[in-house]
């Protein structure tokens, strides 16, 4: 009997884990530790959007990563004055352990000063890049 409370025990957190993840997977959101992060030009190795840029840390592994290539290369395409920079996450250690990148894809969006403005882990949406940069715009 007490395995079988274990095991309703471990598959109610696993579940209950589980979409809590799935609920904030490429959501972006504002972070309180974001807040006073601003990068240069010379630290992401590129030159930062007129108006915004679009900052991609993704690894050699990872899937989700060529799919949020795709979709922030679209938004930047669209929207004039926006660039997309993409870092390797294992060449640039010092930099994702700065900022707190625990996974790969993470996006940051930045406003015209290099300020972080949005945060993503995971896969955003399109609609979702679009919606955070009008409000770095």
């Amino acid at each position: 009997m007490t395995g079988l409370v274990v095991c309703v025990v471990v598959l109610v957190l696993a579940s209950a884990f589980g979409l809590l993840r799935a609920r904030r997977d490429g959501r972006l959101r504002v972070r309180a530790k974001d807040e006073a992060v601003r990068l240069s030009a010379a630290e992401l190795g590129g030159v930062l959007g007129e108006r915004a840029t679009l900052v991609q840390f993704s690894t050699a592994f990872c899937q989700p990563c060529r799919a949020t290539r795709r979709v922030l290369a679209e938004v930047s395409g669209m929207v004039d004055g926006v660039a997309h920079v993409e870092l390797d996450a294992e060449a640039e250690l010092e930099l994702v352990r700065r900022l707190d990148i625990l996974r790969t894809p993470t996006v940051l969006v930045l406003d015209a000063a290099g300020r972080v403005i949005r945060r993503a882990s995971g896969q955003p949406r399109r609609a979702d890049v679009i919606a955070a940069l009008g409000e770095a715009v």
